[in-house]
């Protein structure tokens, strides 16, 4: 699907000391769901702390007290990556045909780009993340979004997906939530099915 044809734009955000390429074969997976989609899964803008992939922002030493800082230290960073891929795709004025889906430090920022009221997209689907924004939220009330979390998962637990559906209900958002018995902190079969009728059901 090329740009000048598709009528979706789907932006896949990964997780810290990943790329983009972790992420390029949910759009694969969806292509049959979203025929009329193009899919775009860039690397994070900073190489990770860890020595291989990237990040949007570094993990060393994070602490619940500073990850919000360093959310907000990243804005600029996710602003201008996601930018670029909407302004080269022809979707500067049709943000309500993006998606963002994340997985971890993906959902961390395609939720924190929601919740902080910068990008008013179409929905956002996120895997074993976590809302950590800085406060005030000031939400785009108006994009659905999906959580996906495995109950396994021991790098975020899966009651960060609850605490941040519960936080994001309270401020008008409509939140859909799937936590996944058994699941560590990847995404199923499952999970990719269901991420992808979501998009197809919102965005159709």
């Amino acid at each position: 699907m090329s740009s000048t044809t598709a009528t979706i734009l789907v932006i896949m955000l990964h997780g810290v000391g990943s790329n983009g390429d972790d992420l390029a074969p949910l759009g694969n997976a969806w292509k049959t769901v979203l025929p009329d989609a193009v899919f775009v899964s860039p690397n994070a803008p900073s190489p990770s702390s860890f020595g291989s992939g990237y990040q949007w922002f570094s993990v060393a030493g994070v602490t619940e007290e500073n990850r919000s800082g360093r959310i907000k230290d990243a804005r600029a960073g996710f602003d201008k990556t996601v930018s670029d891929i909407i302004e080269k795709h022809g979707f500067a004025d049709k943000l309500d045909r993006v998606a963002f889906v994340g997985f971890s430090q993906g959902t961390i920022m395609s939720l924190d780009a929601v919740a902080s009221g910068r990008w008013p997209v179409g929905a956002v689907v996120g895997f074993s993340g976590r809302l950590a924004s800085p406060l005030p939220l000031e939400p785009a009330t108006a994009t659905p979004i999906l959580l996906i979390h495995g109950s396994a998962d021991p790098v975020i637990p899966a009651s960060e997906t609850t605490k941040a559906a519960a936080t994001l209900e309270a401020l008008g958002m409509k939140v859909e939530t799937v936590i996944q018995p058994g699941l560590p902190h990847t995404i199923s079969g499952e999970g990719a099915a269901k991420g992808g009728s979501f998009l197809a059901e919102i965005l159709k």
